[in-house]
């Protein structure tokens, strides 16, 4: 069932997908976005006016981070040995972020296709700290498709 008229999405329910296999524990996904060049063509007007219009240029790829909390799994490093080795052509993936409504069905997707991982943070690590300790995955992309 679709979102009613004046209803929005819910911004914690969301899931990550690596090639059709969930990434437990993401509590936070940023940098998720659309972006291209912008052409000026400059040019004069029929009665002699200079004028700038504005195109669209070529679609850029992006990056977006992942947050979640450490666990055992290292699916994560797996996925960034393959390109640390060069193994592109298996460290390049399809990845989807999926959003869902209030009854756990996906209504949008974001596949980023081409997706490797760039890099790997580990939280800061103090004594006496009490806080989740978590890790932060850049991923970057060649193209991202909405579903």
């Amino acid at each position: 069932m679709p979102l009613p008229d004046l209803d929005g999405a819910v911004g914690h329910s969301f899931g990550l997908e690596v090639d059709g296999v969930m990434i437990t524990q993401i509590n936070e996904v940023s940098g998720l976005k659309f972006e291209q060049d912008v052409i000026e063509l400059k040019t004069n007007t029929p009665d002699g006016k200079y004028m700038i219009k504005k195109l669209p240029g070529r679609v850029k790829a992006g990056e977006v981070t992942f947050t979640r909390s450490l666990t055992g799994s290292n699916s994560f490093e797996k996925w960034m040995k393959d390109s640390r080795l060069g193994k592109m052509a298996d460290a390049r993936k399809t990845a989807a972020v999926i959003i869902f409504d209030y009854e756990q069905k996906a209504i949008k997707r974001y596949i980023l296709h081409g997706a490797w991982l760039k890099s790997l943070e580990i939280g800061s690590l103090k004594a006496g700290d009490t806080s989740v300790l978590t890790e932060k995955a850049v991923v970057t992309y060649e193209e991202m498709v909405v579903e």
